[in-house]
């Protein structure tokens, strides 16, 4: 049975600055009464409080950073038109838009939500920095947590809009409000600062009723990121097998079993957060219907499989077999009980390798026999009506594992020597997925050969993890892929822009704060 780290007691600071109107509160009014953190255990529930916001549907609790990291490239597309995918997914967002929000997600949510994060993570490590009721080594291991949520919202904040405001005290809401951008490299300063202090206290791993914490090795790996996107090749490639050589996780023999529901916390995975069912308590709004059908549950289940998850009335591709399929699903105790809208792409199916043995788990265009009409990726799906309801899955949310990890080292050290030394990591990860050596084993590629393999090999192992846009951006080629592909429902190929690899200030931001516009008055590229 999965135990929460979420104490509701410390949903204090976190639900009172979850409202609509960030701007208009003053943080110090509500958090900051003289008694609080008064003991340890006030401080984690704190921090417990900031994991919390980190499961909204803005960020990871639904397909919130995932329209950012993966809409609008070549894995994923919707099954459908849907007003709060569409803009980003078809490279038609605007100012406006960005504010426009449906179940707690739009551009303007996910910016607030990042920055509550950043706000509650400043005043905890103001806190908690010397407070004598708090043991010293008890203040460094909170700090530590903080630093790396902060670290991780500020990487966020500058992939998705790249200058951006950055402060790290407690400040109050007149002097927020009057923040202009910051450099980017500004900010990723401060952030690898955070996560070199992350990385040297926090423990390697966690279990029990902190497994949803962040260990040493996320920091590690958010660094090794940061420098691959800043071609700090040798950098990168120290922190790859910092995690591949002392983190003590291993790549499973099977990519199956990576994404096995009764093995949430297996040996590959880096970090994920953890998820329950009918937990009561976050801040979505809205009460689930007795069949499902109504999505707003109020509580910590994660809506993200029923993003993945197929509807009824969308399949199979014969409506005549519909009641046949039906049946066939409820004798597995199982539905369609989703949404839908996150399947392959058209060209992630046709692509894809048919002798690779991670098709399976990546496309399911038949299932129990039926042929359906969009092609699903399984591995995020959980049909079972009893462990699995609807918009209130108990499924935890992978965020990093170490099968990324063996890519970035073999990318980084191609980069830097060519590819001699670097097909032992792509080899370590192409193993598992296909049946012989001939199949698995490349050879005799160069450099740019080898990199083109690393941007395919990527693309087939990691699919859908919300790292793919994150790639292509610091590859220099989004504008090039979408613009070769063909899409089902949309036309992101006619209308993308060299722009679009940021994304607009919200404009009730911009309303609030002026100064934001003072670096830059085209809002990267949107006016």
């Amino acid at each position: 049975m999965k135990v929460k780290n979420i104490f509701f007691s410390a949903l204090l600071i976190v639900s009172c600055l979850s409202c609509e109107k960030f701007l208009e509160e003053d943080p110090r009014a509500i958090i900051a009464p003289e008694n609080f953190f008064n003991s340890e255990n006030d401080a984690r529930q704190a921090v417990n409080g900031i994991y919390a916001i980190l499961k909204n549907n803005s960020l990871y609790g639904q397909v919130g950073l995932d329209h950012f990291y993966d809409n609008g490239a070549d894995i994923i597309e919707p099954n459908r038109s849907a007003n709060f995918v569409e803009p980003i997914g078809n490279y038609s967002m605007n100012e406006a838009l960005a504010d426009v929000s449906v179940q707690k997600m739009s551009v303007s949510d996910t910016w607030k939500d990042l920055y509550r994060i950043i706000l509650n993570a400043n005043i905890i490590i103001e806190r908690v920095s010397g407070n004598e009721a708090i043991t010293q080594a008890a203040q460094t291991d909170i700090i530590a947590d903080a630093s790396f949520l902060r670290a991780l919202c500020y990487w966020h904040i500058t992939n998705l809009w790249g200058d951006a405001p950055y402060y790290t005290e407690g400040l109050d809401i007149d002097e927020i409000r009057t923040l202009g951008r910051t450099d980017e490299d500004i900010i990723i300063g401060g952030v690898m600062d955070d996560l070199q202090y992350a990385q040297d206290n926090l423990q390697g791993s966690y279990s029990g009723a902190s497994s949803g914490r962040a260990s040493k090795w996320a920091a590690a790996m958010v660094a090794a990121k940061i420098h691959m996107k800043r071609q700090n090749w040798q950098a990168a490639l120290d922190k790859c097998l910092e995690i591949i050589n002392q983190s003590g996780h291993v790549l499973l023999p099977t990519y199956a079993e990576v994404f096995d529901p009764s093995n949430e916390y297996n040996s590959e995975i880096i970090w994920s957060l953890d998820f329950a069912r009918d937990i009561r308590g976050q801040f979505e709004e809205g009460v689930q219907s007795a069949d499902g059908s109504l999505p707003g549950f109020a509580g910590n289940g994660n809506w993200r499989p029923s993003m993945f998850n197929p509807r009824l009335r969308d399949e199979p591709l014969n409506t005549d077999e519909r009641d046949a399929l039906r049946d066939a699903l409820s004798a597995r105790g199982e539905a369609f009980n989703g949404t839908g809208l996150q399947i392959a792409s058209k060209d992630f199916h046709e692509k894809f390798p048919l002798n690779d043995l991670r098709r399976p788990l990546n496309i399911m265009d038949n299932y129990l026999g039926f042929d359906l009409v969009f092609p699903y990726m399984p591995k995020f799906m959980n049909l079972s009506l009893e462990d699995s309801p609807r918009f209130n899955h108990s499924d935890n949310r992978m965020v990093f594992r170490l099968a990324d990890v063996y890519l970035m080292a073999a990318e980084c050290e191609n980069e830097l020597n060519g590819p001699d030394n670097a097909y032992q990591y792509i080899h370590a990860v192409r193993q598992r997925a296909y049946a012989t050596q001939a199949e698995w084993e490349l050879v005799g590629l160069n450099q740019q050969e080898f990199r083109e393999a690393i941007y395919d090999e990527r693309k087939w192992e990691l699919a859908g993890e919300a790292h793919r846009r994150y790639d292509l951006i610091r590859w220099g080629i989004l504008l090039d892929v979408v613009q070769n592909l063909e899409y089902r429902f949309w036309t992101p190929n006619v209308n993308i822009r060299p722009h679009h690899v940021l994304l607009p200030i919200p404009l009730q931001e911009l309303e609030l704060n002026p100064a934001l516009l003072e670096s830059d008055p085209t809002n990267n590229g949107y006016r």
